[in-house]
């Protein structure tokens, strides 16, 4: 976790942390250490949003069946996001539509952006973690 820098009224400087998740949410650790590390930075009342790119807009689609595979569905995790004050959630729009998704299809509310809108987005952050 970076260190918060000193402002000259003696507090510290929330930073404004962004976790880009790019994978699909089983078959690998990232998206579900993604979610882990977003709750730890939100605890510490950091500005944190996330994004979901490519394969990672998959982690927020509904219906999501995980039996067969014999791993735990997490993705009601993100619908709890909000009480941790994390209400800043991007999806691209072109890795939406590339898998025949849209908004409707997704679990919890989102913005959507396009690659320059994300790209400023971006540019925005103190940090940018991609999972």
């Amino acid at each position: 976790m970076a260190e918060q820098q000193a402002t000259p009224g003696g507090g510290a400087k929330t930073k404004k942390f962004m976790f880009v998740n790019r994978k699909a949410p089983y078959g690998t650790i990232y998206a579900l250490e993604s979610l882990e590390v977003v709750l730890i930075a939100a605890t510490f009342d950091q500005d944190v949003s996330l994004v979901f790119i490519d394969d990672g807009v998959y982690e927020l689609t509904r219906g999501q069946q995980t039996k067969d595979i014999g791993i735990k569905n997490f993705s009601p995790s993100y619908r709890a996001l909000e009480g941790y004050d994390v209400e800043k959630l991007y999806v691209d729009r072109h890795s939406l539509e590339q898998r025949g998704l849209s908004e409707k299809d997704l679990l919890v509310p989102v913005e959507v952006l396009d690659t320059e809108a994300m790209a400023e987005l971006m540019e925005q952050q103190d940090v940018v973690l991609s999972f």
